[in-house]
């Protein structure tokens, strides 16, 4: 094997192990409910806890990766994220449990675009480059198909703290491969710190995803979820301010002069908005409506995993061959027809209605994911390329974690719990929207912003 193809596959190591916790931990929510007595809302600071904390910190851990060395920076987030792992495994209640999976998602944030950004570094020829990020995108149908079959045997045979040991052994192999075949590199020119760009981002996406989840049970128009939703804003508004102040900003804004770069930012956030708040719905409305068993729900995903699995290649092969609209127009359609029939789905629906849609779904979720990342890192400079996938993966994380607030609260709120179809029709207006953009972001008028940009 040539040594890039061996560095490609142990960065795809660490997506496995980061994309496998997210489908493995919605599999296993109806059994943390029951085992720590854990709300609805506790269920979603399972999941939020972490994609809040990854959100946050990947365009700190990107940037810094480019400064001290990426190398270091991907080691370190093995090891924080496999300790992590074994604590949340030990966790006796629910709050050191999201205590544990804030110490993952600090790790995980070392993970994703930092091994993007040697992806990127290594494979320098753009059909080439677009080749490994489809493959990339294939570990993450990979592990969908992955996570909920080993979840739903380590819930069903083990218990829900057994789906956090898979982590390990995948951590510590990743780790002493990477000490072993991958370089260290290194961006020419380092970024300095942003401590105060740092916080603001963090105090955005904390206060409108604390007002989201906390909304149903301490009341939409109560001083604290006000409170939140106005941080959120101040915070948005001072980063703003803040950020085109600086020589080197945390955040690029000038990137988003790029309606190609700012299409695929939302794009991001839509599909994974949808993605995650399906997980969960999903999960929930499986083994809580339905009354299958964690590894039979898991069972019922497997149409929607391997066909993620078929269409991210794919993707890579259409991004190469015909840019990017394309992929992106067949995703929005995909994901919005299947979300169409489970608006409707009730205890009753006949397995076959749900087949359908997870396949059209996954199909369409698997050809999104490489002409995002691609429209990320092409035409940025090198030197950068770490911020840039980083800006990407932030949007993918900011969108999970949207999705889960967004979704738990309709379900919170909801009569019919899990089993709502206003929560199905949000998420099919997400895969609209995913079409919409996709189509808006690829136009000729789209792209001369690019050039004008200077990117």
């Amino acid at each position: 094997m040539p040594r890039r193809h061996l560095v490609l596959a142990i960065c795809c190591m660490s997506l496995l192990i980061i994309s496998l916790d997210v489908t493995i931990v919605n599999v296993a929510l109806p059994a943390i409910r029951a085992d720590l007595d854990a709300p609805v809302s506790g269920l979603q600071w399972t999941l939020d806890a972490y994609t809040l904390v990854l959100a946050s910190l990947l365009v700190l851990a990107g940037s810094t990766a480019d400064r001290i060395g990426r190398r270091r920076v991907f080691q370190t987030g093995l090891v924080l994220f496999t300790v992590g792992s074994l604590l949340c495994s030990l966790a006796p209640s629910l709050g050191w449990l999201i205590a544990a999976r804030a110490l993952q998602a600090v790790g995980g944030s070392m993970l994703n675009p930092v091994a993007m950004s040697i992806i990127t570094n290594t494979f320098t020829e753009p059909k080439e480059r677009a080749r490994a990020i489809g493959v990339w995108g294939a570990v993450t149908g990979f592990s969908m198909a992955l996570g909920p079959l080993a979840g739903g045997f380590l819930v069903h045979s083990f218990g829900w703290r057994s789906i956090f040991w898979i982590n390990l052994p995948v951590g510590i192999a990743a780790f002493l491969l990477a000490w072993r075949f991958i370089p260290e590199s290194r961006a020419e020119h380092a970024r300095r710190p942003d401590p105060v760009g740092q916080v603001l981002v963090f105090m955005l996406l904390a206060g409108v995803t604390f007002g989201i989840i906390e909304g149903p049970a301490t009341g939409w128009t109560s001083p604290l979820i006000l409170g939140c939703f106005t941080l959120g804003a101040l915070a948005l508004a001072a980063l703003l301010w803040w950020e085109p102040r600086r020589a080197e900003p945390l955040i690029e804004l000038r990137f988003f002069r790029s309606i190609p770069f700012s299409g695929a930012t939302l794009v991001a956030v839509c599909a994974f908005a949808a993605l995650g708040g399906f997980l969960f719905l999903n999960t929930l409305y499986l083994q809580e409506v339905r009354g299958l068993s964690a590894l039979h729900a898991g069972l019922y995903t497997l149409p929607m995993a391997v066909m993620t699995i078929i269409a991210s290649p794919l993707s890579g092969r259409l991004v190469a061959a015909r840019g990017t609209r394309l992929p992106l127009q067949i995703a929005g359609v995909a994901m919005a027809l299947g979300l169409l029939p489970l608006t409707w789905a009730g205890p009753d629906t006949p397995p076959w209605q749900l087949f359908v849609g997870y396949l059209l779904f996954g199909f369409g979720f698997g050809m999104v994911n490489t002409p995002i990342t691609n429209t990320a890192v092409s035409g940025m400079p090198r030197e950068q390329a770490g911020v840039a996938a980083a800006i990407a993966s932030t949007s993918r994380q900011v969108g999970s974690a949207l999705g889960v607030a967004v979704i738990g609260a309709v379900v919170a709120s909801a009569a019919a719990g899990a089993g709502s179809p206003v929560a199905w029709w949000i998420l099919c207006g997400l895969g609209i929207a995913v079409l919409v953009l996709g189509r808006f972001s690829t136009s000729r008028w789209a792209h001369a912003t690019a050039d004008s940009a200077g990117l």
